[in-house]
């Protein structure tokens, strides 16, 4: 049975969380004397002299209206990968307890295992690039904390099957984290309406793909209120700079103009996979629900040097397990595309 407490590391159970100078005062003053900032203000045109809001209450007022999960449900973090670390230190003791990863899968976990001296006990993807249900049933034990799901997939493309997921919610008495960075490029539904369901879930997701603030690092995380204020408490006390916040907000006003750039992905990520099957030297294009396409080639590394040469740089992922002799290929600009395209016809000649 899930018990949040039985996962919990007893530091962090017993852990006091700093308290800043905003957290002791969050309403309105016209002299702030609590922080040591510069009262002065900021050598910029924009002032920057006062501390950041630690808990991002207005970005998470407007995912509220995006997404429909109350801010108690939301933890915001300096990209995915403070999320991905903060529930290491959460809930794995380091040198005792383990994760399980299903590789070929984001790097970051594995990281971050490593870093915080987890053991990442890993169970190879099918050869469809689905869930080994009964090898992760087999790897998983009694310091089993944490299971790593990347849905879409980073670097397959492919989204994972949803009762597969769902299995491991009910059987698992850890928590499930699902990585759906990928999410507004799938046609699948998002796991953020299950979090009602299953109190072991967490749903992970970005501003850097879809909504184009990769250079801000802002990601988030969904969870039950249990979950989120044990990150709250182990987070760093102003973990999301002011700025990033700003422009996180001044982003998410425009959703239009993010669907939009959604939809001309997706048309061009078509248009890559029917162009690509046309060169003698890829094998095999796989089913993409993200920005990306795996294509399988006879010579990735001869068509990644070729490309380097020109300007054009992809992700050569063929010294991953399972994905031997294919790249990755960001779906561009309708121009980025043609031109490499138009590159590619050359390769060889």
């Amino acid at each position: 049975m899930y018990n949040i407490d039985n996962l919990l590391r007893e530091n962090i159970k017993k852990l006091t969380p700093y308290s800043s100078a905003r957290d002791e005062y969050q309403g309105e003053a016209s002299v702030f004397l609590d922080a040591n900032e510069n009262a002065y203000g900021s050598p910029l045109a924009q002032q920057f002299n006062r501390y950041p809001d630690p808990l991002q209450y207005e970005v998470k007022k407007r995912l509220t209206e995006i997404k429909g999960v109350p801010p108690r449900n939301i933890f915001i973090g300096n990209g995915s990968d403070e999320a991905i670390d903060i529930l290491f230190r959460s809930f794995c003791n380091p040198g005792v307890d383990n994760v399980i990863l299903v590789p070929p899968t984001y790097g970051m976990y594995e990281v971050s295992a490593n870093i915080n001296d987890i053991e990442a006990r890993k169970v190879l993807l099918t050869e469809d690039y689905q869930l080994n249900l009964e090898g992760i049933a087999e790897a998983i034990d009694e310091r089993t904390k944490l299971i790593f799901i990347c849905s879409p997939n980073n670097p397959t493309g492919n989204s994972i099957n949803r009762e597969d997921i769902e299995t491991l919610l009910a059987n698992f008495n850890g928590i499930v984290v699902v990585d759906e960075a990928y999410i507004n490029f799938s046609r699948q539904k998002s796991f953020i309406q299950e979090l009602t369901e299953y109190a072991n879930l967490v749903v992970m997701q970005t501003l850097s793909k879809a909504w184009g603030l990769a250079g801000l690092r802002v990601g988030m995380a969904f969870a039950s209120e249990e979950i989120i204020r044990v990150m709250n408490k182990v987070k760093p006390p102003y973990n999301v700079n002011e700025s990033s916040q700003q422009l996180a907000l001044e982003a998410l006003a425009n959703v239009a103009q993010v669907n939009n750039w959604i939809k001309e992905t997706l048309i061009q990520r078509d248009r890559l996979v029917l162009a690509l099957k046309e060169f003698d030297f890829v094998v095999d294009i796989y089913p993409s629900d993200a920005n990306f396409i795996l294509v399988k080639t006879t010579d990735a590394n001869g068509i990644y040097d070729y490309l380097v040469s020109k300007g054009i740089i992809v992700r050569n992922r063929s010294k991953v397990e399972l994905c031997e002799g294919s790249l990755r290929i960001t779906v561009g600009t309708p121009e980025e595309n043609t031109v490499l395209l138009d590159t590619l016809k050359n390769f060889g000649n």
